[in-house]
């Protein structure tokens, strides 16, 4: 008997009963049938799918602009330039145990744009001191098309991450890019909770598809097992779910997809942050009722590997007990 030569019809076909089997038959189908539409017509099916990045022109239009204007070097620069925040989420029901708790924060790494800038975000992070490290979306550069370079490049940064990595996908991840990324150590929450286990007491990490552009987001799902009182995480990729989570009980909700408006205006005063979100809410720091969040601008760049007043970051958030 001969083995069935591997084409690309039945490569999809085993890529889609993978899936099936990881995140059930009808996110995996929903999540592929709007991929592979999305692809096909780049733009979306309307307006309200639109995205920058998408078009060809708009990185020469932007370098032009800048370099018309004396700043194109100067933002390349700035781009490869990231800092590390530190933030401290107060919560007075945290168990003892997780006192000081560090969690490195990464987003919007988009590894596959520059490879100076992933350069800089590995040597940013080899240093630095955390006890666990949660990923918000956005590997790739572009929404559509290959995924190989964006895998190699998380392949390269998983090395240097130190213990778990929880992640979740962005408007410009690939469902297909799940297999790889959990083969290489990444644990993807894909509207699922895990426990966090630290000297006997438990936190718990809750994740969530894409709600941006696929709006394959469930906080039911993910959140349903979360014991009543539990400090509750919640992983998104962008903030626009801000009310929806606040409602559900969340304790603190971390996210990116904004970069904080990635060239923006003398005071950070972002142009656009692509997100349905009040913009208290696109950058840092806010709080919801009883939910506290941040924002992070991110690592990496999109449509052009510039940035200006707004400059990138890795975040260390610090979970602590003690007074503001």
């Amino acid at each position: 008997m001969t083995a069935r030569a591997r084409t690309p019809e039945n490569q999809d076909e085993l890529l889609e009963y993978r899936l099936s089997l990881r995140l059930g038959p009808v996110h995996a189908r929903q999540r592929l049938g709007i991929e592979q539409e999305a692809d096909a017509r780049i733009f979306g099916q309307d307006h309200t799918s639109f995205h920058l990045e998408n078009v060809t022109t708009a990185p020469g239009f932007i370098k032009f602009c800048l370099k018309l204007v004396g700043l194109f070097g100067r933002a390349q620069n700035n781009s490869r330039r990231l800092d590390t925040a530190h933030n401290r989420f107060h919560l007075t029901d945290l168990p003892a145990a997780f006192e000081g708790f560090r969690i490195l924060h990464l987003t919007d790494l988009h590894v596959d744009m520059d490879e100076a800038n992933l350069q800089a975000l590995i040597r940013k992070i080899e240093p630095l001191e955390y006890d666990l490290c949660v990923l918000t979306g956005d590997y790739r550069r572009l929404t559509w098309g290959p995924v190989d370079d964006a895998l190699d490049g998380m392949a390269r940064l998983r090395d240097v991450i130190r213990g778990k990595a929880y992640a979740v996908l962005g408007n410009h991840d690939s469902i297909r890019m799940v297999p790889a990324l959990e083969d290489m150590g990444y644990s993807l929450l894909m509207n699922e909770m895990a426990p966090i286990e630290h000297e006997g007491e438990r936190i718990f990490l809750a994740g969530v598809d894409d709600a941006h552009f696929y709006k394959v987001h469930n906080l039911h799902q993910a959140g349903d097992s979360i014991p009543p009182g539990g400090i509750s995480i919640l992983l998104s990729h962008t903030p626009e779910i801000w009310r929806e989570a606040a409602h559900a009980g969340y304790d603190i909700f971390l996210c990116g997809h904004t970069h904080g408006g990635q060239i923006c205006l003398p005071g950070g005063i972002p142009l656009t942050l692509d997100s349905d979100c009040p913009r208290r809410l696109g950058r840092g720091y806010w709080q919801v009722n009883d939910m506290q969040g941040y924002t992070s601008p991110g690592s990496g760049t999109s449509v052009l590997n510039v940035r200006l007043n707004c400059p990138p970051e890795v975040t260390i958030h610090t979970l602590t007990r003690g007074p503001e």
